[in-house]
């Protein structure tokens, strides 16, 4: 099923399904009306966007999520139904570089919806692009901005992802060059 995407720069007038793939997972700090595990189909999650100002800063940009399509695979992740007046707040959470996208998405009890997912493209200013996993859990090693080490945005949601049985090979191959990066650090 090809899906397109349609840009949705107005807030929703009701009530509308949000998928979060990647912090939205593990930071819920919206209030919302009902939540459900959830996935998406032809994406799939990436650390190839900057982060000036959760994860990094100007100057040294941390590495967050997007999704690039894949034709054929599932991204899992959770479905958040939210009223309309909780973009006010998405919107600046997810100001560095993403739009707002509608989708259709489905529900762990097979219903399907569009929804609205957050996503960066290789367009905005704060794209940084694909690297090795060995240089993107360095980068992520040494990033640091005002919410925090960019390490715990990629640990939480490798946990994250594993309490919901879903498996990203992307997010745990990162997580697995990280740990070893550190694990050689402490021992030199």
């Amino acid at each position: 099923m090809a899906e397109s995407l349609t840009h949705s720069p107005q807030r929703p007038d009701g009530p509308v399904w949000l998928f979060g793939y990647g912090s939205l997972i593990y930071k819920v700090d919206f209030p919302y009306i009902e939540c459900s595990p959830a996935h998406i189909v032809g994406w799939k999650r990436r650390f190839w966007q900057g982060s000036h100002d959760h994860r990094g800063t100007p100057q040294a940009p941390g590495r967050v999520l997007t999704l690039v399509r894949s034709p054929g695979q599932r991204c899992g992740g959770m479905a958040y139904l939210v009223a309309p007046e909780v973009f006010k707040h998405l919107d600046v959470r997810e100001k560095n570089g993403y739009l707002r996208l509608s989708i259709p998405l489905y529900l762990a009890n097979g219903s399907q919806h569009q929804g609205l997912v957050y996503l960066a493209t290789e367009e905005n200013e704060a794209w940084l692009g694909p690297a090795p996993d060995t240089e993107l859990a360095a980068h992520i090693a040494r990033s640091h901005g005002p919410s925090g080490p960019n390490r715990e945005y990629l640990l939480h949601l490798a946990d994250a992802l594993r309490n919901m049985n879903e498996h990203d090979d992307h997010v745990f191959a990162l997580e697995r060059e990280l740990l070893a990066l550190e694990l050689e650090q402490s021992q030199s």
